[in-house]
């Protein structure tokens, strides 16, 4: 299953909608093929410009989508347009959906424990509890990583959702996918456990739509996500203004 990639601020960002990307997903796991899926929004794309490591984990995905509309509009300035925004709360949702129709079994990765025990009362309400392979939460010493990922494994998961901050949760599903052959996605999924277990409620779908999804978040958490927003967006802003005045810088020739 061929789809087009773009560089974007030099990042590959796959041109997939969400149905073509849960497609994709579910051939590769139908095939016994392993995935990594992984994000990029602005401040992923701040991030990975400042620290190498970081581009590392971000840029090894298997499959890597455009969650943010800043994404969505700087692709239309400097590359080619991406069909549409593939946000990691929405993919998840129709991945878990999925798992249930197809009979794939789940991991929850992440959180602190009352938040991911949450999800799990939710989806076992939902579905089923055999939907679900296991859970852990993300607080641990790094020394556990390679046994946490063994039990992942170990497990009988097909999808492994992974609620650590970036770029935690890249590397994490980057150094150990080789202790999770039988996992067959391993997908960042950031913050999305605290919207699922109602701790955070997501902005309106019109602000969504419009990419002001982060004003809502600064609205509700100021004091945490001013700094980042302030100066994150700014980076970005400054990021695509650069690519964008390189390209239309002339093109020295060969004499």
């Amino acid at each position: 299953m061929k789809n087009k990639r773009i560089f974007l601020l030099n990042t590959p960002v796959d041109c997939l909608t969400m149905d073509e990307t849960v497609e994709r997903i579910n051939h590769a796991i139908r095939e016994g093929k392993q995935v990594i899926h992984t994000c990029i929004n602005a401040a992923i794309s701040v991030m990975i410009a400042e620290d190498e490591d970081a581009c590392t984990y971000v840029t090894a995905g298997d499959i890597i989508s455009a969650d943010g509309v800043p994404i969505i509009w700087a692709s239309k300035i400097l590359a080619e347009p991406i069909p549409e925004r593939v946000s990691a709360p929405d993919l998840m949702d129709k991945l878990v959906k999925l798992a249930h129709k197809k009979g794939y079994k789940i991991y929850l990765f992440g959180a602190e424990q009352d938040i991911v025990e949450k999800v799990v009362k939710k989806y076992s309400k939902l579905y089923s509890p055999e939907l679900i392979a296991g859970y852990c939460n993300g607080y641990y010493s790094q020394s556990d990583e390679e046994q946490i990922a063994v039990e992942i494994n170990n497990s009988g998961a097909e999808m492994l959702f992974v609620a650590l901050p970036s770029p935690m949760k890249e590397r994490f599903n980057y150094h150990f996918r080789h202790k999770m052959p039988d996992v067959k996605l391993l997908m960042g999924v950031g913050g999305t456990f605290d919207v699922i277990s109602g701790k955070i409620k997501r902005a309106p779908l019109w602000m969504q739509r419009y990419g002001m999804e982060w004003i809502h978040r600064l609205i509700k958490e100021p004091r945490r996500l001013w700094k980042r927003y302030l100066f994150g967006n700014s980076k970005f802003i400054i990021l695509v203004l650069s690519e964008y005045l390189n390209k239309l810088k002339p093109k020295k020739t060969l004499p």
